[in-house]
């Protein structure tokens, strides 16, 4: 017993430095999250005064739910097998969750139900139940993945004396959104408010709004995940998207004591570059961890560096081609002063996804300045932006993970990123068919 207080009050050390360290730099970079109001975007600012996310309520909550599993958790008790296996029920019954909520949702939304709150009684309640279930488990399941992806981390030589630095530290959560202004005329990630989630009359009514009193192009987008300490990250019942956003959100952490994180602006080349780079790297470090502890879940293994597709492709419509020629095409209409025109084709372009399956709800300038900080390599919302291909390029001519993160760490603009080892962006491909 002794030793298990000692061991907790050890763990709980290392985590509040972790914590104290973090905190003053998220401090430091929080000016960026809340718009200033003497400047000349505040009037946007006020008009979503109501939903705003209060960041302040929830880091109290979450720090005090990680401290007190630090003191008090099983996971150090429980053997790898059945640590993994808490994890596998605790996912399955995330699953049976969301599908119960479908299944309340449906009967709401039915005209042919004529008393929702009546039908759904019993498919409430088991909801209910699982899910006072799943919030009392959540703390040890966070802890358990934490502990797996660390593990992976420092066999990928992020280690220091065998301890993960910065400390790993995740809680799941309902994420905010994220209010994305960009100017009409030109694809700019002007800046950014984090609010409350909406539901999609809400948030399309907010972002009308903006746009016709502001003449801004606005967008609301779904975050995976927000870098504070413990990092926020959405529900989710993939053990793999969870590896995956767990990594990427650590490397923000991680990047916090470099130039790439000092020189994180929200709006600059910096954070496409961050954003790329953590998004690449969750794909690196993700099927490692199923390899180790959910072998019955992980990819077959390749060589080299695995390049890992963000597009899917249904019959012969290739999403990310068509996005990517999207973008062009919209670069260069802005560049024309063609703005009503380049709105009009987002629009078309915007059914022609949605005829093929993929439901965009809105496709604007915003749209692009958003998913376009998110490269993966290949062709998508980045159009001609070579950072995604450099960043791949230079992964792929590292001899590890770890040395990839450490040419990565200290580069904060494009022109440094596309003069290290000589990278050239590729060419502009041919063009598409759309239709």
């Amino acid at each position: 017993m002794v030793f298990r207080i000692l061991g907790g009050l050890w763990r709980l050390a290392r985590r509040l430095i972790g914590y104290f360290l973090l905190l003053l730099l998220f401090l430091y970079g929080l000016q960026y999250s809340t718009y200033p109001i003497n400047q000349e975007r505040t009037a946007i600012a006020w008009l979503v005064r109501d939903h705003l996310f209060d960041y302040v309520t929830w880091e109290i909550d979450a720090l005090a739910t990680k401290t007190q599993q630090t003191l008090f958790g099983l996971q150090p008790f429980m053997s790898e097998a059945d640590r993994s296996q808490f994890v596998r029920d605790y996912m399955a019954d995330i699953t049976t969750a969301q599908q119960l909520e479908a299944q309340v949702s449906a009967i709401y939304t039915s005209p042919d139900v004529t008393d929702p709150e009546a039908e759904s009684a019993d498919l409430r309640a088991e909801r209910d139940q699982l899910r006072e279930s799943l919030s009392q488990r959540q703390p040890l399941a966070e802890a358990i993945l934490e502990g797996q992806v660390a593990t992976v981390l420092a066999e990928q030589g992020f280690g220091t004396l065998g301890q993960l630095l910065p400390p790993i530290s995740m809680h799941f959560t309902q994420v905010p959104n994220l209010l994305i202004i960009s100017p009409r005329d030109e694809i700019r990630f002007e800046y950014s408010i984090n609010v409350d989630p909406l539901p999609v009359d809400e948030m399309t009514a907010i972002e009308n709004r903006i746009d016709q009193e502001e003449d801004v192009s606005s967008l609301i987008v779904p975050l995976g995940g927000i870098a504070l300490y413990p990092a926020m990250i959405y529900e989710t019942a993939s053990i793999e998207r969870a590896a995956d956003i767990f990594a990427h959100e650590w490397l923000h952490h991680y990047f916090f004591a470099f130039p790439l994180g000092l020189s994180y602006d929200f709006a600059g080349e910096a954070r496409i570059i961050n954003e790329t780079t953590a998004n690449l790297f969750g794909q690196q470090i993700a099927p490692l961890v199923l390899q180790r502890y959910y072998p019955e879940l992980a990819p077959a293994p390749t060589a080299g560096a695995q390049r890992v597709s963000l597009t899917q492709q249904t019959d012969d419509f290739d999403f990310g081609t068509v996005l990517d020629t999207t973008r062009r095409h919209v670069d260069e209409l802005l560049a024309e002063d063609k703005v009503e025109e380049a709105e009009t084709y987002m629009e078309d372009q915007r059914r022609l996804f949605v005829e093929h399956g993929y439901l965009i709800r809105k496709l604007n300038q915003a749209f692009f300045a958003f998913y376009g900080g998110y490269q993966s390599g290949e062709p998508g919302a980045g159009g001609s932006d070579p950072t995604g291909p450099a960043v791949h390029a230079i992964l792929d001519a590292s001899p590890s993970i770890h040395a990839w993160i450490v040419t990565m760490r200290s580069i904060t603009t494009r022109e440094e990123l596309l003069r290290i080892r000589g990278y050239v962006a590729p060419q502009k491909p041919s063009p598409t068919t759309m239709r």
